[in-house]
């Protein structure tokens, strides 16, 4: 089972303090993998430190009250502050030295005008399995919000007690540089505290100064969006369906992709969402998770198994499988891939009962 936290605290940084010091050893042992996976992309320690530092600057800078967050975790987990912002950049740390791969996630959002379909798989590195957590967070008076992240980083994908969810795809653009922005991160979680409309979480996500590139799916109970941001700029696709994986479709932003065909299977997964758009549509969870069970052997990875025989920072594996149901403002975390997904494997929690 994922590890689950709840904070109720009255502030950020006392969520930040008691997270930081109920959860220290993981935190520390997420710190360690991302900092040897830094330096199996060239980043050296001082480097690390520097882009830490600026992570933590730039979301002071648009969200103050997710660094006091980061800065109370830091304090809780008895590390420094820099170190909290290296974790909640590593997007942009990776983005900055032009780190590539085969992951990561495959997506779809489907809007059948009852209730939201929803499904993702998270992928990463099979070495960081014990970096999953769950988070249930008052945010404020009557509003809560969960999140599926990591430890010592502030959000990823999850659903607010709005009824308002984010889907969270990696992507990698021309424009990526190594003037570390505001993470990607702290966008996906400032929308989730903040945001109850599709124009809302629009509006936040133009805000942000962007060094790195990812597709955000936006959806709540009439309307969904993939904001595809970058630092050239931030594209909205509309749509009943929502289909996304890993490179940019954007016709503007399209020209500017990093991924190149040899080296992820993208373009292949996307086209096997598109082949189980039946599936998808699905009011059943399991349901959904099956059609993502379409293994490398089949023709694309959506449910990705590691390779042993490759570097561990070249090896990806489907780690998670998560649905969202925005009506009910509940997300479902399956550990592991889709093809493991049964009725009792999944994990729940709910931004209502948080609120």
């Amino acid at each position: 089972m994922i590890p689950v936290h709840t904070s109720r605290e009255p502030s950020p940084a006392e969520q930040g303090l008691a997270l930081g010091a109920i959860w220290r050893p993981r935190i520390e042992r997420a710190l360690t993998s991302y900092t040897a996976l830094f330096a199996a992309h060239g980043v050296g320690a001082e480097q690390a430190r520097g882009w830490g530092e600026r992570a933590i600057a730039e979301t002071r800078a648009w969200a103050p009250a997710l660094a006091e967050e980061m800065v109370g975790v830091a304090a809780g987990a008895g590390l420094e502050e820099w170190q909290l912002g290296a974790l909640n950049g590593r997007t942009e740390i990776l983005a900055a030295v032009g780190a590539t791969g085969e992951g990561e996630c495959s997506t779809s959002v489907v809007l059948d005008g009852v209730a939201p379909r929803t499904v993702q798989t998270w992928d990463w590195h099979d070495t960081f399995r014990h970096v999953m957590l769950l988070r249930a967070i008052g945010v404020g008076p009557g509003r809560a919000v969960c999140t599926f992240t990591e430890f010592g980083i502030v959000g990823k994908i999850g659903v607010n007690s709005s009824g308002l969810g984010v889907h969270f795809n990696v992507l990698r653009h021309g424009s990526d540089h190594a003037d570390i922005g505001v993470p990607v991160h702290v966008v996906a979680r400032r929308i989730l505290d903040e945001a109850s409309t599709v124009d809302e979480a629009v509006a936040l996500a133009r805000s942000a100064r962007l060094s790195a590139s990812s597709v955000l799916t936006v959806v709540t109970r009439d309307e969904a969006r993939c904001l595809e941001l970058s630092p050239a700029g931030v594209a909205e696709l509309t749509g009943t369906t929502l289909l996304h994986t890993n490179h940019f479709l954007d016709p503007a932003l399209a020209p500017g992709e990093r991924t190149l065909p040899e080296e992820s299977t993208t373009i292949e997964r996307l086209a096997v969402l598109g082949s189980r758009a039946g599936a998808l549509r699905s009011p059943g969870r399991d349901a959904r998770a099956a059609a993502l069970r379409y293994h490398r052997e089949d023709g694309a990875p959506l449910c990705a198994h590691a390779d042993p025989s490759l570097p561990p920072h070249t090896r990806w594996e489907s780690l998670a499988t998560i649905t969202l149901d925005v009506v009910e403002c509940r997300m479902d975390v399956h550990e592991g891939g889709p093809c493991r997904v049964t009725p009792d494997t999944w994990q729940s929690l709910s931004a209502k009962e948080t609120a």
